[in-house]
């Protein structure tokens, strides 16, 4: 029981082997003078007009309901919507224990001066009935809270690997006597010595992560749990995030107002870009729907700079599929993230029609693909006089040296965000036919062939003749990406050679429309482009 003495101190009487022991209780310790103390004299907004005890509430020693401990108040009886996501391995039933004696204040369905020991409800100043609007009025729809009533074992644990064991948890979070989490695992209804009535310190997500396993993060704004989430009443419902959407959650920091946050959101307002404002637990087909969470795992993501095809500690501990096409939980290299959405499940057509049709990357860049890319393994071409100095045969290059944000200036972010050149690109690169041949007009291009060398024929012995004097884009000749070993052959799409189907048609004679390499630097084609018929046109020529 609580007394007073005549200083106004409030003395805990502890009745322990017929001896009164009194103790002066830490004012943060003391339900006295928490928020839960809904007397007359009570601290915060809600309190009786003049009922002076304190545990009255919801506890009493005479006429108590039958429930532990000497509970004072009726139960809720509706149903509550539940906590469900995804991400749910716990299988959540309505609120038992503990956590429907807290439900019969804080969902607002029963008045709080309503108690099972007198037949007259407790008056509450200001006309106040049941508890106010605000972060504790959880009201039935519990689908944007923490989930709780679940049983915590350690089968669960096994079943989600970003659960720690229960065996593991501090002794401050408790499951109740069935191994079930409830309100009470988290908070303690006594004492608010450390806010909001925890049981432990959370300046540090110390609570959080006492449960989740979520890894480590070098990315000091995404270190804090409640950076993005919180625990009750969530914007989004599932994932507990602190705005509608997980792009919207980001983009709360990530929109050029916060000093040290990329500017992402800059990005996603240009012409090419990700799609990425997709609801929180979207509809089947997953593959169709995509969030900033795709390609990155916030709390695992690092500053590590890495050299291709290594993924860049950006991405985190990302999900993706491997270059044989199976699921794999932590991508390794950056192209399996990618592959998570442009690979075997796309239904993203291709930029340019061409005779050889085909939107799966992981088969365009396979390492049996005739000719490719250097994305998943070194290039098959070990003549290649075009490269800019520094680049050699032997490099490889990521998506993202190709698919990224425009740079607009040093300081902009990195990463297929998005970008003024379609598609998604991060320089120019003009596929229109008839086209004028400029530094500008082939910028992805000459960002890793020099232009001068392309120019001179270097490579090839009209290159000059087609992109310059003909006005023939690179993508009528060369498809981008690669040719898969399922359509492309070894003499017809060497060199990336897979005709524009806009620009170059079946040769009239012979209807054929195809290159053959004929050895190293020398080719034959088969096919009509701008009114001019090659049947066969040789290279170089005889």
């Amino acid at each position: 029981m609580i007394a007073r003495t005549n200083t106004g101190v409030r003395r805990f009487l502890f009745p322990l082997g017929g001896v009164l022991i009194v103790g002066v209780a830490a004012a943060q310790n003391s339900v006295v003078d928490s928020p839960h103390n809904l007397s007359a004299s009570g601290p915060g907004s809600v309190r009786a007009v003049s009922e002076e005890q304190v545990c009255v509430f919801c506890h009493t020693p005479h006429n108590a309901t039958p429930i532990r401990p000497l509970w004072n108040r009726a139960m809720p009886v509706q149903s509550y919507s539940i906590y469900t996501s995804r991400a749910l391995d716990a299988q959540p039933g309505q609120p038992t224990g503990a956590s429907k004696m807290c439900l019969s204040c804080h969902d607002g369905t029963i008045a709080l001066g309503t108690i099972a020991s007198s037949p007259t409800s407790i008056s509450m100043s200001g006309g106040v009935t049941t508890i106010p609007l605000g972060p504790g009025h959880l009201g039935t729809d519990l689908r944007d809270d923490h989930p709780i009533s679940f049983r915590f074992d350690s089968a669960l644990a096994i079943d989600d690997p970003k659960l720690r064991d229960p065996g593991a948890l501090p002794p401050e979070i408790r499951l109740d006597p069935n191994a079930e989490l409830q309100c009470t695992s988290c908070h303690d209804a006594h004492n608010n010595g450390f806010g909001d009535f925890l049981v432990m310190r959370s300046d540090d997500s110390q609570l959080c992560v006492s449960c989740h396993r979520v890894g480590t993060t070098t990315i000091s704004a995404h270190e804090s749990c409640d950076t993005c989430h919180q625990p009750h009443s969530a914007p989004s419902g599932p994932y507990l995030l602190r705005h509608a959407t997980v792009a919207d959650t980001c983009l709360s920091c990530h929109d050029g107002t916060h000093a040290g946050a990329a500017n992402i959101q800059a990005s996603l307002s240009m012409i090419s870009r990700h799609e990425t404002f997709s609801p929180v637990d979207p509809p089947e087909p997953l593959e169709r729907h995509t969030s900033c969470t795709s390609c990155h795992d916030p709390h695992t993501m690092t500053t590590l700079v890495t050299e291709a095809p290594d993924a860049q500690g950006a991405l985190g501990e990302v999900s993706g599929v491997s270059a044989s096409g199976g699921p794999i939980d932590d991508v390794n290299y950056e192209y399996e993230a990618c592959f998570k959405c442009h690979a075997d499940t796309t239904t993203i057509q291709p930029w340019v029609s061409r005779v050889i049709a085909q939107n799966n990357t992981r088969l365009e860049f396979d390492s049996g693909a005739i000719s490719f890319h250097p994305v998943e393994v070194q290039g098959r071409n070990a003549n290649v006089p075009s490269l800019v100095p520094g680049l050699t045969v032997s490099d490889m290059i990521r998506c993202s040296d190709c698919h990224g944000s425009e740079a607009m200036s040093p300081f902009d972010p990195k990463g297929v965000h998005g970008s003024n050149f379609r598609p998604l690109l991060v320089a120019n690169y003009t596929t229109a036919d008839y086209t004028s041949e400029s530094a500008q007009a082939y910028a992805l291009c000459y960002m890793c062939h020099e232009r001068n060398s392309i120019l001179s024929d270097e490579s090839f012995s009209e290159h000059r003749l087609h992109i310059v004097d003909e006005r023939a884009p690179c993508a009528a000749c060369h498809d981008a990406h690669g040719i898969s070993s399922v359509q492309g052959s070894p003499t017809g799409n060497t060199h990336l050679i897979n005709f524009a189907t806009n620009i170059v048609f079946p040769d009239p004679g012979t209807g054929r429309l195809e290159y053959r390499d004929t050895g190293m630097l020398s080719g034959e084609c088969f096919l009509r482009c701008h009114n001019e018929t090659h049947g066969p046109e040789r290279y170089p020529d005889d």
